[in-house]
């Protein structure tokens, strides 16, 4: 039996961060198995937690690739296969170890050989207590801390899993419970275990407690970011000492941020395709559910597609601006027939337009077309049912005002004059209203004021509550602004003014992209290493000239493993056409070899929930800065579970049945 702290990685320099967490769990974990083991099939056995970790970054095909036949629920009854070899990979917790030792004892064990793999650092005593089991000692195959912990739920993006940070971290009851530091060390740990994947040993930077003097208590809520830091960096530290091929000098660099920073982005919406897909429609995570004919063709049948990296229309579009994304569809839908004789003698025949679902019969005969127009035909579906959705509730008009608000080109006279008269407007997209404008001017909501306006919009008891409670996420007001994050602010003679200043240089054609989230400014002034120092401490300042921060010079002499040919996020330009009436759709290909040499990675994860624009801001800057930039967050929120968190934060008031969202 060898127990081994973190088998050495091979990281590839042209994959992304997803694919390394891939490669680590098919062929560090499973494939690994296969050197001392007589069992050509193996059985793989999971606890909840890390078969999540295993879906977001695996495919069942790539696991069955490697060997596994079956897999099992840890606590669910399993039938005995004692010829064959079990992977269990599992946390390391009691309950667990107890359920291993359950079916590797005694004289009958449910498998002939267990490889045992812990997704994060395992306890000595836990260890001891496997090996005082005589009878599961011979029968274990390896023992080994993957140390990888962590939901890969992109290319550049993860999270830790924890969906009540909020409630657990900010909530007024944060204060002296034992969910907050039992929260704070489970975070520590799983983004930990991103760097031990990555063998990155990151300049661990946080944004400091805003506490105005000496005299004022610093709340637990406002140290979230500087415990979390502190969290990190100790489990770093032991990473250092523990596992073979760890950086022992800085290689990247990390920031901490919470919700803070920035309260607008959870709420505004979000004009990009994937940001409107996940915000109006009904869909579980990736998945949408649509309507395709039937194989009989007499009626339609449901289907599940998930909207993910695997679909090329997806990739290249889910950036987009919904209005550019719709274009383009109709423009490579009209590219299809104009290419494909079928569709021509289809269309010729009928005498007019061809319609999607024309499309779908025609084509359900013609295998070579099939994947190619059920992929167009699926997000021409999708974005008629979204510009329908904006239209019917009046969408862009709410956009503009929501915009006008941050930019300081509207104020309470034209959101009041907006509430009496658009009576179209749901309730939820006037409490995103409002709770725009809480953010911008806390001080109306001191007196009556904010009460007349909810009152005005027709909103409800519970509403008010998430107006209150984004008052949770700041600590102290300083004197000034905390890097362009929306502070609480109570002077009530202040002038009306831009809360978000226009970008220079990014001009769109279209229009409500002016918004773009804070922390988007905070990555390029973390990569110029501009962070403001009275704002932001580094755990590991290397010396007092650096601020722990690299310089472009510094940048270019850094160690060869720092400097890495890796994929850029760059599915932002328009792509190359292609001649097979599809015209994408080449993205994918394009992506996996279009390489440049890029600079040390940044790693940003914010404490309490990070949005799809702060994602899209990830991919945005890592063709700009020529570094990948990789977002980690507790959760990946979009607007109603955002409002929905902020709600539960006075749980003790509310159960889900009572929020109207």
């Amino acid at each position: 039996m060898s127990f081994d702290s973190d088998a050495s990685s091979q990281v590839g320099d042209h994959r992304s961060f997803r694919q390394i967490t891939r490669d680590r769990l098919l062929f560090e974990m499973l494939r690994s198995t296969r050197k001392n083991s007589k069992s050509t099939w193996k059985v793989l056995i999971m606890d909840k937690f890390t078969v999540k970790i295993m879906s977001y970054a695996c495919k069942m095909a790539d696991i069955t690739e490697e060997g596994v036949s079956l897999v099992e629920d840890l606590y669910k009854r399993r039938q005995p296969l004692p010829s064959l070899d079990a992977i269990y990979f599992i946390q390391p917790t009691k309950e667990n170890i107890v359920m291993f030792l359950s079916d590797m004892s005694g004289r009958s064990p449910l498998y002939k050989k267990a490889y045992v793999f812990f997704c994060s650092p395992v306890h000595k005593e836990l260890v001891a207590q496997i090996k005082k089991d005589s009878s599961v000692l011979p029968r274990i195959g390896a023992l080994s801390e993957m140390n990888l912990e962590y939901f890969a739920i992109d290319s550049q993006g993860f999270i830790t899993d924890h969906e009540r940070a909020l409630e657990e971290l900010f909530s007024e009851n944060a204060e002296g419970s034992h969910k907050y530091n039992a929260c704070l060390n489970t975070m520590a740990t799983r983004i930990s275990t991103v760097f031990a994947s990555l063998r990155e040993f990151p300049r661990v930077h946080y944004r400091v407690a805003k506490t105005i003097d000496a005299s004022t208590m610093t709340t637990l809520r406002d140290l979230v970011p500087t415990k979390l830091a502190a969290g990190v960096w100790n489990c770093l530290a032991k990473y250092k000492m523990t596992i073979p091929e760890f950086p022992q000098t800085e290689t990247c660099e990390l920031l901490i941020v919470d919700r803070s920073i920035d309260q607008i982005a959870p709420i505004i919406h979000e004009w990009t395709y994937d940001a409107m897909c996940h915000d109006l429609l009904c869909m579980d995570g990736n998945k949408y559910v649509h309507e395709v004919p039937s194989k009989n063709g007499s009626a339609t049948e449901k289907k599940e597609v998930l909207l993910e990296d695997h679909d090329p229309v997806w990739l290249e579009l889910r950036h987009a601006h919904i209005a550019d994304a719709s274009e383009r569809l109709h423009d490579k839908m009209t590219h299809f027939v104009s290419k494909n004789k079928a569709a021509q003698l289809h269309q010729a025949r009928n005498g007019g337009e061809l319609s999607t679902r024309d499309l779908q019969k025609m084509v359900q005969a013609l295998p070579q077309y099939s994947d190619q127009i059920d992929k167009l035909s699926l997000h021409v579906e999708i974005a008629g049912k979204l510009n329908t959705i904006i239209r019917e509730q009046c969408l862009r008009d709410v956009g503009q005002l929501e915009q006008d608000l941050v930019f300081g080109d509207a104020g309470t006279k034209e959101l009041i004059n907006f509430l009496r008269t658009q009576l179209g407007v749901s309730r939820e997209n006037k409490l995103r209203l409002l709770m725009i404008y809480a953010a911008l001017n806390p001080e109306k909501f001191e007196s009556d004021k904010g009460a007349k306006l909810m009152q005005l919009a027709g909103l409800s008891d519970d509403d008010m509550i998430a107006v209150n409670n984004m008052r949770c996420l700041c600590g102290p007001d300083t004197k000034k602004s905390t890097g362009g994050g929306f502070t609480l602010k109570f002077d009530v003679h202040k002038k009306k003014h831009a809360h978000r200043k226009e970008r220079t240089g990014e001009e769109s054609a279209w229009a409500l992209s002016r918004f773009y989230p804070v922390l988007e400014e905070l990555i390029e002034k973390l990569s110029k290493g501009e962070l403001p120092k009275d704002e932001y401490n580094c755990m590991n300042d290397p010396s007092p000239s650096a601020h722990g921060l690299p310089t472009s010079s510094s940048l270019q002499t850094s160690p060869a493993h720092s400097m890495r040919s890796r994929r850029t996020g760059g599915t932002w330009a328009r792509p190359r056409g292609s001649d097979d009436g599809y015209s994408s759709d080449s993205v994918l290909k394009h992506a996996s070899s279009d390489f440049k040499k890029l600079g040390q990675r940044i790693f940003v994860f914010v404490i309490g929930g990070s949005t799809r624009s702060e994602l899209r801001a990830a991919h945005k800057l890592s063709s700009k800065l020529k570094r990948e930039v990789i977002l980690g967050s507790s959760s990946l929120d979009d607007p109603p579970q955002f409002i929905t968190k902020l709600k539960l934060m006075s749980a003790d008031e509310l159960t889900l049945d009572d929020l109207q969202i």
